[in-house]
C-alpha cells in the first residue's frame, strides 16, 4: 500500500511539474530558435568556425553541416579514447581498445550513449569531461536543431531554406541546454550527488576486504545526461548507483529532466506553426502512450509471478530498495520512451512483459515523447502518415498544416519508418545465427536470451542506449555492429527527415477548406496513436512474440 501511494504521488507530482513548465519553457525555446538577434558570445563562436549567422541553408547544405560536424565529433572522441593513457587526469587507465573506442565514439555522437565498458573502471576524468560530457551537450543540440528545421519546413512557403545549422546548434547549447544543466547540477549536488576531481579512494568493506571507489565530476555529467536524453552513466550501475542517484528525490528529479524538453517541444512546435492547438494534439498523443506504458510497467512489476515476488510485494529483483517498484517502473518506462538509456534498475531482471514494454517503447521509434528533438521530428513523420491514411479513407488528397502530402513525401516517410526496423531485425537475426556470438548471450536458447540480443540492437538503432545487460556485448562483433546500427539509426533517418523538410518548405501553402482534416481534434489524436501502435505492432510483433511475450507466458 505504501509503495502504491508513493507511486501515485510521484506520477501526480511529475505530471503537475511538467504541465507547469510546458508553456513557459516551450515558448522560450520557440523564441530562442526564432529570434534574429545573436548574443555577443555566440557571434564570437560564429567567427571562430567561419560562418555567417544571418545566412540560411537549403536542406542539403544543412545536412552536410550536420554530417561534417558529427564526423569531426566521432574522430575527435575516438582519438581521445585511444590516447587516454597519455593525457592528464587519466587515473592510470589505459587506452580503450579500437573496436570499443569506435563503439563509444559512435554512441555518444549519436546521442545513444550505449556503453560496453564500466565507466569507473575504464575512463579518467579528462575523457569523461572533455569527451563524453561535451558530446552529451552537442549531440542533444543536433537533435533539437533537426526538429526545428523540420518545423520550419511546415512554416515556410516556396523557400528552399530551413535555417542555419550552426546557429541552431550554438543556440541549443548556449541558451537552452547549458543554463538548465547548470541549475540541474546545483540541485543534484545539493541533494547528495558527488562532484569532485578526487583520486580513487580505497575503503574497507564490512567483510574486511578492500574496495576502490572512484569519484569524479558526476553531478555535472548526470544533469546533461538526463536533460539531453543521453543516458551514459559515470558508473557501470548508471542511475542505480548512489553517487549518481542517491535518493528518491533525485530519482524523480532525473525523470523530470529527461522528460522536460521532449514534452515541452510540442508547445514550441505549436508556437512556430502559429497554432497552439496543433502542439497540444501532438502532446496528447505522446502523453497517452507514455502514461499507458508507465501504468502497464508498474502493474506488471507489482504482480510478478512466483513465490519470491509475492513475498516481496512485487518483482524486486534488480531494483533498488530506495526507489521501489513504482519509482523503478516510472524511470524504466520514461527512459525507454525518450531515447535516454539511463537506468535505475536492472532491465534484464524485469518480468517478461515488463521487459517487453521497455522494448516496445523503443520500437515505437522513440517518439512518445522521444529524445530531445528526435522525438518531435519522429512523431511529425507519423502525423504525416496518419494524415495520409485518413486521406485514403475518405478519398481526398492528404494535407497537413497547409502542405499537400504527395507521393514524394510518402516515399521519404516510408523509408524513414522502415530503415530502423530493417536494421534491428537483420542484425538480430545475424547475431542469433552466428555460433561464435551465441556464447555472449546469457541463456542463449531461451526467449529471454533472444530478448537480450533484440534489446541490444533495438537500443542501438533507436539511439536509446539502455541494455538488458545479460548480453556480454563487449566483443568485436557487437562493438562494431551496434556502432554501425547507431550511425544508421541517427544519420540515415536525419537525412530522410531533412529531405522531407526541404520538400515541404519548397511548397506553397494550401488554403484550408471544409474538407480539410482537422489535425488538432481528438479524432486525429486517436488516429495518430492508432497508426503509431499499428505500425510498430505489425513490424515487431513476430520478434516480440519470440522474446518477451514468450518469456512472460512461460
Amino acid at each position: 500500500m505504501s509503495d502504491t501511494l508513493a507511486g501515485i504521488l510521484q506520477i501526480t507530482l511529475l505530471v503537475a511539474v511538467l504541465a507547469a513548465v510546458h508553456r513557459p519553457f516551450g515558448d522560450y525555446m520557440a523564441h530562442v530558435y526564432s529570434s534574429s538577434k545573436h548574443l555577443r558570445g555566440e557571434r564570437w563562436m560564429y567567427r571562430l568556425i567561419g560562418v555567417n549567422p544571418d545566412s540560411e541553408q537549403p536542406w542539403g547544405i544543412y545536412l552536410r553541416s550536420i554530417l561534417a560536424f558529427s564526423l569531426f565529433s566521432v574522430l575527435g572522441l575516438y582519438g581521445l579514447l585511444r590516447l587516454q593513457e597519455h593525457l592528464p587526469y587519466n587515473l592510470g587507465f589505459e587506452a580503450m581498445p579500437a573496436d570499443q573506442a569506435f563503439n563509444t565514439a559512435a554512441s555518444f555522437t549519436t546521442n545513444t550513449n550505449w556503453q560496453s565498458y564500466s565507466g569507473e573502471a575504464a575512463l579518467g576524468h579528462l575523457a569523461q569531461m572533455v569527451g563524453l560530457t561535451v558530446q552529451n551537450f552537442v549531440s542533444a543540440a543536433v537533435g533539437m536543431a533537426v526538429a526545428i528545421a523540420v518545423v520550419r519546413g511546415f512554416v515556410r512557403s516556396r523557400s528552399g531554406e530551413i535555417g542555419n545549422f550552426w546557429v541552431d546548434l550554438v543556440r541549443g547549447v548556449v541558451r537552452i541546454l547549458l543554463p538548465v544543466a547548470i541549475i540541474g547540477t546545483i540541485v543534484l549536488v545539493a541533494s547528495g550527488t558527488i562532484q569532485n576531481l578526487a583520486d580513487p579512494h580505497t575503503v574497507r568493506t564490512l567483510s574486511g576486504g578492500a574496495q576502490t571507489i572512484t569519484g569524479g565530476p558526476v553531478a555535472s555529467q548526470e544533469a546533461i545526461k538526463e536533460l539531453g536524453t543521453n543516458g551514459g552513466g559515470f558508473y557501470n550501475a548508471n542511475s542505480a548507483h548512489p553517487f549518481e542517484n542517491p535518493n528518491a528525490f533525485t530519482n524523480l528529479f532525473e525523470i523530470f529532466l529527461l522528460l522536460v524538453i521532449p514534452f515541452s517541444l510540442p508547445r514550441t512546435f505549436g508556437r512556430m506553426v502559429g497554432s497552439a492547438r496543433q502542439g497540444y494534439a501532438i502532446l496528447a498523443a505522446m502523453s497517452a502512450i507514455w502514461f499507458t506504458a508507465v501504468c502497464l510497467m508498474w502493474w506488471t512489476e507489482a504482480h510478478g509471478h512466483g513465490i519470491a515476488p509475492q513475498l516481496a510485494g512485487g518483482a524486486m529483483e534488480g531494483k533498488e530498495q530506495r526507489f521501489g517498484i513504482a519509482g523503478s517502473a516510472l524511470f524504466a518506462a520514461s527512459t525507454t520512451m525518450t531515447s535516454t538509456g539511463a537506468v535505475d534498475s536492472f532491465h534484464s531482471s524485469f518480468t517478461g512483459f515488463g521487459g517487453g514494454i521497455a522494448l516496445l517503447g523503443m520500437m515505437l521509434g522513440e517518439i512518445t515523447p522521444g529524445g530531445v528533438g528526435s522525438g518531435l521530428y519522429g512523431i511529425l513523420v507519423m502525423a504525416i502518415l496518419a494524415v495520409f491514411v485518413a486521406g485514403l479513407m475518405v478519398g481526398r488528397t492528404p494535407e497537413y498544416l497547409g502542405k499537400k502530402i504527395s507521393s514524394g513525401e510518402m516515399k521519404l516517410v516510408a523509408m524513414y519508418i522502415l530503415v530502423v526496423p530493417a536494421t534491428i531485425l537483420t542484425l538480430t537475426g545475424i547475431a542469433i545465427a552466428l555460433p561464435g556470438e551465441r556464447a555472449s548471450i546469457l541463456n542463449a536458447d531461451s526467449p529471454h536470451g533472444f530478448s537480450e540480443v533484440l534489446y541490444a540492437f533495438t537500443s542501438g538503432a533507436n539511439n536509446n542506449g539502455s541494455a538488458f545487460a545479460g548480453l556480454s556485448a563487449n566483443t568485436e562483433f557487437y562493438n562494431v555492429w551496434i556502432g554501425i546500427a547507431m550511425l544508421v539509426g541517427r544519420f540515415v533517418t536525419m537525412t530522410l527527415v531533412l529531405a522531407l523538410a526541404g520538400r515541404l518548405a519548397a511548397q506553397g501553402a494550401v488554403p484550408e477548406t471544409a474538407g480539410t482534416l482537422k489535425t488538432h481534434r481528438p479524432l486525429f489524436v486517436g488516429t495518430l496513436v492508432g497508426v503509431i501502435l499499428i505500425v510498430a505492432g505489425l513490424t515487431f510483433f513476430p520478434a516480440l512474440a519470440l522474446g518477451p511475450i514468450a518469456d512472460g507466458l512461460a
